[in-house]
């Protein structure tokens, strides 16, 4: 509800969420909300199309991402002072 300009707005994609619920379970929900969460999908279809597509059953892994070495042209900071 954060991310739109009147909180209001957020209140029917809650209800929508929690109607989720009850159709898929809480369980359910709970671990599609999580998945969501990791892949940084903050909308009711993306919470939905998880459920649909039963990736909520599957493990979210977490990797640490190892920043990409800078290219050997680049000049560093001591370059310029």
């Amino acid at each position: 509800m954060a991310g739109r300009p009147h909180p209001e707005q957020g209140y029917r994609a809650s209800l929508g969420l929690m109607r989720l619920g009850t159709r898929y379970g809480n369980e359910r929900l709970e671990a599609a909300c999580e998945r969501a969460l990791a892949f940084d999908l903050v909308s009711y279809c993306g919470v939905r199309n998880i459920l649909v597509a039963g990736m909520d059953r599957l493990k979210v892994e977490k990797t640490a991402v190892q920043p990409e070495k800078p290219h050997a042209n680049l000049r560093g900071p001591g370059y310029y002072s």
